[in-house]
């Protein structure tokens, strides 16, 4: 079964923690052991694993990405003027596998799941498939 997680975006660029319902939908699976593959079907959106305890993280690595990728660039040539979002979504990545030991989720002491918004404010949809293993 694949489930899906409904979410919406409040802007431009955004990490949003989604550790907890990709938890709850684990323990509706009642897994005991296994993967979750977390994936995000969008062409502008991505999946990180990263710090959850301090948020000043989150602010860092989007600044740093805004640097990395900057809104415009006199050579980008995408009509929708949004070629950057397409770029930090390509360098996140679409997806994480999250290891599922003893019905719990198999991460470490300080991360978090995130659904990385680019492109933003969206509705979204982020699927996750858990393996039993």
């Amino acid at each position: 079964m694949i489930h899906k997680l409904h979410l919406r975006t409040n802007a431009h660029s955004e990490m949003i923690d989604i550790t907890r319902q990709v938890h709850d939908l684990l323990k509706q699976e009642q897994m005991e052991d296994g993967i979750a593959v977390i994936y995000s079907p969008h062409t502008t959106a991505g999946i990180a694993i990263q710090e959850n305890a301090d948020p000043d993280v989150r602010h860092d690595v989007l600044m740093r990405l805004d640097e990395v990728y900057p809104w415009e660039h006199p050579k980008y040539r995408h009509a929708e003027g949004n070629t950057a979002s397409h770029l930090k979504a390509m360098t996140v990545g679409s997806s994480q596998t999250v290891l599922v030991a003893g019905s719990r989720l198999v991460l470490g002491r300080w991360q978090g799941i995130y659904f990385c918004e680019f492109d933003g404010p969206r509705e979204r949809t982020c699927l996750l498939k858990f393996i039993r293993g």
